[in-house]
């Protein structure tokens, strides 16, 4: 069954709203493994909107279950990393002019310069996963610039009418079988929802999902500990019935 890593830029995105000191997510994180958090996720990005780089180095102190760094291949990203030491380096498109993160990493566009970071990081004994769109030039692609993981880009799916949901789930299924025929080990994340996440979870060889929005957003009414809770029953215990099935209430 799939682990459950709980991203919580959503927390810093409240702190900074008035630049103050609460809420802090450095605090939101033990609340979030209290709950049965496998993973907590940030996103620290180039223009610091949310995560700040305090909360990088507090996380990796104060972290027990696995911590994953979601960056941009840039050298000041690569240099924070190495000196942070997160346990798995996620690497994301980011534009500045977007509210969220929009579709997956261009990996074939990119190859030798992917194979390059890569390396690096692994070399210091970071994991290293790549977020992806299921297709399947960007999976062979990241197969061969070395990473051992990628994250699949879920948004399609969650994005999609109920008409569409079987087909979007059809090609997540899909890009699982092939990242997995290549030697790739799998994560998704993105658009996630209490909603849409359980055909996600029951897709054979899904490793972690990785969701913040709707944990937090769930959170405002019940509690963060609570909200995490729910969600990983729902990982842990999917409906099976779901499956290509009609995904809407």
């Amino acid at each position: 069954m799939p682990s459950l890593g709980v991203n919580i830029d959503h927390i810093a995105n409240v702190r900074q709203a008035r630049r103050t000191v609460e809420p802090d997510p450095v605090t939101y994180a033990l609340l979030a493994e209290l709950g049965g958090a496998d993973g907590i996720t940030v996103h620290l990005r180039e223009d610091r909107r949310h995560i700040q780089d305090r909360d990088v180095e507090l996380l990796r102190q104060t972290v027990r279950c696995r911590l994953n760094l979601e960056m941009a291949a840039t050298a000041e990203m690569e240099a924070i990393a190495l000196r942070i030491r997160p346990d798995m380096v996620t690497l994301v498109p980011e534009k500045r002019q977007e509210v969220t993160t929009e579709g997956g990493l261009d990996v074939a566009g990119q190859r030798p310069t992917m194979k390059a970071l890569i390396g690096r990081l692994q070399d210091a004994g970071i994991a290293v996963s790549l977020f992806v769109d299921p297709q399947p030039a960007q999976l062979e692609a990241s197969a061969s610039s070395g990473a051992r993981w990628v994250e699949l880009h879920t948004g399609g799916y969650a994005e999609a009418s109920w008409e569409q949901q079987p087909l979007e789930l059809a090609r997540l299924s899909e890009g699982s079988f092939i990242a997995r025929s290549l030697g790739l080990r799998v994560n998704a994340g993105h658009g996630l929802t209490y909603q849409n996440v359980e055909p996600v979870a029951a897709l054979d060889g899904m490793e972690e999902l990785n969701i913040g929005h709707t944990i937090i957003a769930r959170a405002l009414a019940v509690g963060l500990e609570a909200a995490v809770r729910e969600m990983k029953a729902l990982i842990q215990n999917p409906r099976r019935d779901l499956l290509f099935g009609s995904c809407h209430p």
